[in-house]
């Protein structure tokens, strides 16, 4: 009689932060992903010891220490953008793949960095955009991909907040920066890359932007802190040549349009882009696409470091164009 192999076991997993957001968004989520939690860090030995007794693994206060003892498979981040290259590359120079929060760093020097350590040392690094796991944005990509390049006309995008205290001083909290990021990454994600970009702001507060893609399309973008963060605010219209166009709300709910006819209509059973659903809020997905990657050993992602080094240099661009009203055109160096 043929014995069924033994099932592989699930990937161990550290995690550097036991704060809110990964409280809620990666922990509960790590065993649903497929993989194990071997130890939870964090200087507060009492959100480590707390998340360690919830989720199984260990408690530590020394990321190095804890990847000595553990040796996991693979390594989650999420402390804050101003220390996640830092600590991106001191676990991948000890030999381990990486996956960190949005957004990979405070800039595009430091993404860089990030970007090409991954690439001296041949490992995994993910950046946590949720936006590209979601199950619009899957079904945004298989129906853009019937048209070539050249056929994509235009991309608009609503994208609001409530209000952000946007402290010049802490960059890593402002709108643009924590919030938009997300919505910049879909941006390049669904139409490829951007070549310029010409932006209209009121403070840091609100964002009109125009762009060119190096596909020839164009985009427009409507970014503003001044709505609500329990009702979102996520509107998308893609549309291609031949009365071919898409529209999204929220992530979760689609129209779809072929040749000026009526073709498809998708709403969840449930209202689920504010709630964790963790498919149509993508927040399941991404985990799973990096356990997954770990099982496989693989060294590919759909959100891997350099895709995510091209959304901040869309970031810097967009930035630099509302403080200087000249047009920007986007440049990515080679990691």
């Amino acid at each position: 009689m043929t014995q069924t192999p033994p099932h592989p076991s699930e990937p161990r997993i550290c995690v550097v932060g036991a704060g809110n957001l990964s409280s809620k968004r990666i922990y509960p989520y790590l065993v649903p992903a497929g993989g194990e939690l071997a130890g939870a860090c964090d200087l507060d030995a009492e959100k480590a010891e707390r998340n360690a007794r919830l989720y199984g693994g260990r408690p530590y206060t020394d990321m190095d220490a804890m990847l000595a003892e553990e040796k996991p498979d693979g390594v989650i981040v999420c402390v804050g953008p101003s220390a996640h290259p830092k600590l991106a590359i001191q676990a991948m120079r000890q030999g381990y793949p990486v996956y960190t929060e949005k957004p990979p760093a405070g800039s595009v020097a430091d993404a860089l960095e990030v970007a090409r350590v991954a690439r001296q040392t041949g490992l995994l690094c993910v950046t946590a955009f949720k936006k590209r796991y979601t199950a619009a944005a899957d079904r945004a990509t298989a129906w853009l991909a019937q048209f070539p390049p050249e056929d994509l006309y235009s991309l608009s995008i609503d994208y609001c907040s409530a209000q952000y205290p946007n402290d010049p001083a802490n960059p890593n909290r402002t709108f643009l920066l924590d919030f938009t990021v997300h919505i910049l990454d879909l941006t390049h994600y669904l139409f490829g890359d951007v070549a310029e970009v010409f932006a209209f702001s009121k403070g840091l507060d609100a964002y009109a932007v125009s762009l060119r893609f190096a596909n020839g399309a164009v985009g427009s973008l409507n970014l503003n802190c001044g709505r609500a963060f329990h009702i979102p605010t996520e509107e998308i219209e893609l549309t291609a040549k031949g009365g071919n166009y898409m529209t999204i709300h929220n992530s979760s709910s689609w129209r779809i349009t072929e040749g000026n006819k009526p073709c498809e209509w998708r709403e969840p059973p449930t209202f689920t882009s504010a709630g964790d659903s963790g498919r149509d809020t993508g927040h399941l997905s991404e985990l799973e696409d990096f356990v997954t990657a770990l099982k496989e050993k693989r060294n590919t992602s759909r959100s891997a470091i350099y895709e995510s080094y091209k959304t901040m240099v869309l970031y810097e661009a967009i930035r630099d164009s509302a403080e200087t009203g000249k047009i920007v055109p986007t440049v990515f160096e080679t990691p």
